[in-house]
C-alpha cells in the first residue's frame, strides 16, 4: 500500500476509474451479444435496429478509449457484415 497521501489518493482514484471502465466493456459486449442473439433469431428488421444501437455504443466507448478505434471499426465491420448476410 502507497505510504504517501497523495499515492494513497491516486490509487483510490485508479481503481474507481478501473471499475468504471469495466462497466462500459461490459456494456459493450453486452451489445455485440445482442446483436448475435438478433442474428441468430433470423429476424432481419430487429438485427438491423439492434445493429445500430450497438454501433453507437461501440463508438461511444471508442471516444472514451477503453477500446481502440480500429477494433471498435473491426467489431462493427463484422456485426454489419453479418447483418448483411442474413437470408
Amino acid at each position: 500500500m502507497a505510504n504517501i497521501a497523495s499515492a494513497r489518493k491516486r490509487a483510490r482514484q485508479s481503481e474507481k476509474q478501473r471499475q468504471h471502465n469495466a462497466s462500459l466493456r461490459s456494456e459493450l459486449r453486452s451489445a455485440v451479444k445482442s446483436v448475435r442473439k438478433g442474428i441468430a433469431a433470423g429476424d432481419k428488421v430487429a438485427a438491423k435496429a439492434v445493429y445500430q444501437r450497438a454501433v453507437s455504443t461501440i463508438d461511444i466507448i471508442a471516444d472514451k478509449k477503453i477500446i481502440h478505434k480500429n477494433q471498435a471499426a473491426r467489431h462493427k465491420s463484422r456485426l454489419s457484415a453479418a447483418v448483411k448476410a442474413m437470408a
